[in-house]
């Protein structure tokens, strides 16, 4: 539920701000922190804006194409094609990259496939989590994992 259907990001701004009005948080240390995170912005901001591209290229309508061909009209092959699909991006890239990237091609191919999206969304979430903790690129918490081996 949006309050006045204003999005996420407008209301937690408006928190900040609050914050730092209040003298609950000193404004050298928001604009630190919000510094600080500028690497990781730019990587989530440019993951959005491929997602979005790929999306008005047709890219995830042209994928879930070859997704429901390639299940053959099976549920559990439909299933363990996203599983792995959903693994490797996840190795190969970052969790963040499956979350942004992924969901709405897995969305696409329910879609065209005419199934019910919940139990594909959530294994898209599942392998988001669980393939993140293969390499040490694939989820930033691995840095403390690995770290001192890095």
């Amino acid at each position: 539920m949006r309050p006045r259907g204003w999005p996420e990001a407008a209301w937690a701004s408006m928190g900040a701000v609050l914050f730092v009005m209040c003298g609950l948080l000193p404004a050298a240390d928001a604009f630190a922190a919000i510094g600080s995170g500028t690497d990781v912005h730019l990587f989530l901001a440019g993951m959005m804006l491929l997602a979005e591209l790929a999306r008005r290229e047709g890219v995830f309508d042209w994928m879930a194409g070859l997704a429901v061909f390639a299940a053959k009209s099976s549920a559990t092959r439909f299933f363990t094609l996203i599983f792995l699909v959903g693994t490797a991006v996840t190795v190969l890239l970052l969790n963040d990259a499956t979350a942004v990237v992924l969901t709405p091609a897995v969305y696409a191919a329910v879609r065209r496939a005419r199934v019910k999206a919940l139990p594909y969304l959530l294994v898209r979430a599942f392998i988001a989590n669980a393939a993140s903790f293969v390499l040490p690129i694939s989820n930033p918490a691995n840095l403390v994992v690995y770290g001192a081996a890095l």
